[in-house]
């Protein structure tokens, strides 16, 4: 399980492209974290979600905290904080994001999402 992790925020890391020399950007909201991830680089709503949870620091918190230590967490941190009216699934790309945010961030077992792939 722990390779899988590893292999995942490898993926991550190279899926976010330029981090400055491997460094995580950090952003200032979520919601422009999830613009970066989403608008510029594709990313689906979903894997762009997992993507700002664990990958990058936001609004000074550290890596992989903002979402916090659960899928419920995770769904009201987010709900409050993304908004996407080009979205109309927006609500459940957030609980589906999060379910997996769980497995992803080494918080739970399981199976994780595609992102990591």
């Amino acid at each position: 399980m722990r390779l899988a992790r590893i292999s995942f925020l490898m993926l991550l890391g190279v899926a976010c492209g330029n981090n400055n020399g491997g460094d995580n950007d950090s952003f200032n909201t979520f919601m422009d974290c999830y613009t970066e991830h989403h608008t510029m680089e594709n990313f689906d709503s979903a894997c762009a979600i997992e993507i700002c949870c664990i990958d990058h620091p936001i609004g000074g918190a550290m890596m992989n905290t903002v979402c916090g230590a659960d899928a419920t967490s995770c769904d009201s941190y987010v709900t409050s904080n993304l908004m996407d009216p080009s979205d109309t699934m927006l609500g459940s790309d957030i609980s589906s994001a999060c379910t997996f945010y769980v497995v992803d961030s080494g918080r739970g077992s399981g199976v994780g999402s595609k992102c990591g792939s």
